[in-house]
């Protein structure tokens, strides 16, 4: 992630774990299910590439080029890395065999992780206290849950 900002990957760890909490096995099988994380990944990344262009030609009164765009696709692609941690758990427990609900419960689970982690992360590089840690993952862990809280609503 060097020389990028990591809110995008962030954000599409966000975005798959919060398509596998509505998912949770309703597809028919695993190329479904991976078929829907995919898609719903090129649209958020898509969609965060379209808003940041549009929202610059609109403060900047400049024209649409293609090179914006391109540029703003490789800006937001952090958003795709961020996507490949469930996606890939999800994968992963395919090739192991796992029922589809499984792999989705464990690439649901693998987004609550690594937003604990990302943020736990966060914490020590900042040479926070030990109690400013605990608020910073308490913090983390809010957002966490409301993914598990997401599946158990539409469950």
């Amino acid at each position: 992630m060097p020389g990028e900002n990591p809110a995008r990957v962030v954000y599409g760890i966000i975005a798959v774990g919060a398509l596998m909490a509505a998912e949770s096995g309703r597809h028919e099988s695993y190329p479904d299910t991976v078929a829907s994380a995919l898609v719903a990944t090129a649209l958020y990344w898509l969609a965060h590439s379209y808003a940041d262009v549009l929202g610059r030609r609109l403060a900047t009164f400049e024209r649409l080029t293609a090179r914006a765009l391109r540029e703003a696709a490789v800006r937001e692609f952090a958003i795709v890395r961020g996507a490949a941690i469930p996606l890939l758990v999800l994968l992963i427990c395919w090739a192991a065999g796992a029922s589809q609900q499984s792999a989705v419960t464990a690439a649901l689970w693998s987004s609550v992780a690594s937003l604990f982690i990302f943020e736990l992360i966060a914490g020590v590089r900042s040479r926070a206290s030990a109690r400013e840690i605990a608020l910073e993952t308490a913090v983390g862990a809010v957002l966490a849950l409301g993914i598990v809280f997401l599946k158990a609503l539409l469950h």
